[in-house]
């Protein structure tokens, strides 16, 4: 597991990247490997499976770097994009995946935009469940419509379903990405994941970080993926800006708190 260590502006990053190999791409288990920012990559049984991989392009200053770039991915079954936010929906890695990535997978406003691209989009409805190889695939709910009132952003009517998270079940335990989203109620009410890409953001249009304690203890024995931390250099951005030492003292049974470095397995 990785250490926190700090930025010159006293943000909270992990110590390193570790580069992911070719040779997970063919696991016979099922392995998570935080991509960093918000983004996953999920070997399950040679299923492979990126969320809101931004592998490229991006246009911040980074603390870490990608851990694979899209030309040494040697292949996807599928890219999971949760809302059209450029910190998740990569514009630059989607197209440059697209040469090696079956398909792709979104809620309907965003496939439409996929489609436009001429990538191979699946759009869903929240709580449609689909499948992908050896997973099982639902879109969860989740509130992110933070463009509406923003006059750059005022061409349509943003709307809670064009954001989404994704629950993933394997042979091996559930994954749950709740994905970029004020808690809801309904996020409490789940069954149970063994294990969460777990977003801690101290911001009103994320989870805020007390939102975060109460969903963590929700679920006392999932296993908590930090993500969305230790990325991008904003120190002075809510939501890159975690610190997950901060949920030690907070967080039911903490030692099932994972600071990962990006790329580093973790075996469900």
């Amino acid at each position: 597991m990785s250490k926190v260590i700090f930025s010159s502006f006293g943000q909270a990053m992990p110590e390193k990247t570790v580069a992911i190999p070719k040779s997970a791409f063919a696991g016979q288990e099922t392995s998570i490997y935080w991509l960093g920012g918000g983004g996953a990559f999920i070997c399950c049984h040679g299923t492979n499976i990126m969320i809101d991989p931004v592998l490229e392009g991006f246009d911040m200053p980074l603390l870490r770097e990608a851990p694979i770039t899209p030309g040494e991915v040697p292949g996807l079954d599928a890219v999971l994009i949760t809302h059209v936010d450029n910190d998740h929906f990569s514009r630059p890695t989607c197209l440059d995946l697209a040469a090696v990535c079956k398909s792709y997978h979104a809620p309907r406003y965003l496939c439409s935009v996929m489609s436009e691209m001429g990538l191979p989009a699946y759009g869903h409805d929240i709580g449609e469940t689909f499948t992908v190889g050896t997973v099982k695939i639902t879109l969860t709910p989740a509130l992110h419509n933070w463009q509406n009132g923003v006059p750059e952003y005022d061409y349509r009517q943003w709307l809670p379903e064009d954001g989404c998270g994704y629950k993933l079940e394997t042979p091996d335990g559930s994954i749950w990405l709740p994905g970029d989203s004020r808690l809801l109620p309904e996020q409490l009410s789940q069954r149970a994941p063994d294990a969460i890409l777990f977003d801690f953001s101290d911001n009103d249009w994320h989870i805020t970080f007390e939102g975060a304690v109460t969903l963590a203890n929700a679920y006392p024995d999932a296993q908590l993926i930090c993500i969305h931390w230790g990325t991008v250099d904003a120190a002075e951005m809510s939501p890159f800006n975690g610190n997950p030492e901060k949920l030690m003292d907070r967080v039911i049974h903490p030692q099932r708190i994972k600071v990962l470095c990006p790329g580093e397995e973790f075996k469900l």
